[in-house]
């Protein structure tokens, strides 16, 4: 049976939402809240002289080159800045892939983002965190050490995945709802959808070459965040997942739904992906 809310306006999306859901006039006004938003908070901390603690994504990725600049440009230090990425690809015996990978989000985090500031104002590497599949509870144990997250930032995946907490498949049993929020960091087989999604756009289709497996901070980590704020500049492809995290049911089988009773979250979209799905040619 068709959802109803696939066929909400804009508007009625936005009244009905069962989270706080902004939606920006398009992606270049998105993106450019989000690395905002980010350098605000930053500079917020440092004036207070306290630490910036953050869950960050590889995906979406736009926002970085925006959010460099204005640190560049506004000189705003990131050394009491601590990052913990969200995932990370692996091979299919569950080892890291190297950060020399052209798909390594370790490897685009330091070319793209850290090695780009200004060598005054960069992050020290001791204040640089990625989940290890070898050591899985080490990353949770650093965000302990640090007093905690502050803000979670993330995006949605086309199964409704955060991080690379995928719908889990299991050939018996099942997760429940509240085992997967309190989840730890774990090694995920990536499903089907984002290994296609993720193949098509970031490998030319090769599939056959795409790691297989994904190491990612579980729902625990996250949902323990002091805020949550998810950027879905995805455009068509993002609509239905979109109006799934604002309204849909909370399920495992689209792990977005079950940040809805997080007491500070909020998705941010561009028009173009808040509009209704549609289905055509």
């Amino acid at each position: 049976m068709k959802n109803k809310y696939l066929d909400l306006s804009i508007d009625e999306l936005i009244k009905s939402s069962r989270v706080r859901l902004e939606v920006l006039p398009d992606t270049a006004s998105l993106l450019h809240h989000m690395a905002r938003s980010m350098a605000d908070e930053i500079l917020a901390n440092n004036r207070a002289g306290q630490p910036t603690r953050w869950i960050l994504p590889v995906g979406p990725v736009g926002q970085y080159p925006l959010l460099v600049n204005i640190c560049n440009q506004e000189h705003i230090g990131w050394k009491n800045v601590h990052t913990f990425n969200m995932d990370e690809y692996c091979d299919w015996q569950g080892r890291a892939i190297p950060a020399d990978h052209p798909l390594s989000f370790r490897g685009f985090m330091e070319r793209a983002v850290f090695s780009q500031l200004d060598p005054p104002l960069r992050i020290p590497s001791s204040q640089v965190h990625f989940p290890d599949p070898l050591r899985l509870d080490e990353i949770s144990q650093h965000i302990r050490a640090v007093g905690g997250i502050d803000t979670c930032y993330g995006g949605i995946g086309l199964n409704g995945h955060v991080a690379f907490n995928e719908p889990p498949r299991l050939l018996s049993g099942q997760v429940t709802a509240e085992e997967f929020r309190t989840s730890l960091t774990l090694l995920v087989p990536l499903t089907p959808e984002s290994i296609i999604m993720n193949g098509t756009r970031n490998m030319g289709g090769n599939l056959a070459d795409f790691p297989p497996v994904g190491v990612t901070l579980g729902m625990g980590d996250i949902l323990a965040a002091q805020r949550i704020r998810l950027y879905c500049p995805g455009g068509a492809w993002q609509r239905t997942v979109l109006r799934q995290a604002a309204l849909g049911e909370q399920t495992v089988n689209c792990p977005v739904t079950l940040l809805q009773d997080h007491p500070d979250y909020a998705l941010m979209a561009d028009r173009e992906t808040a509009a209704p799905p549609g289905v055509g040619v």
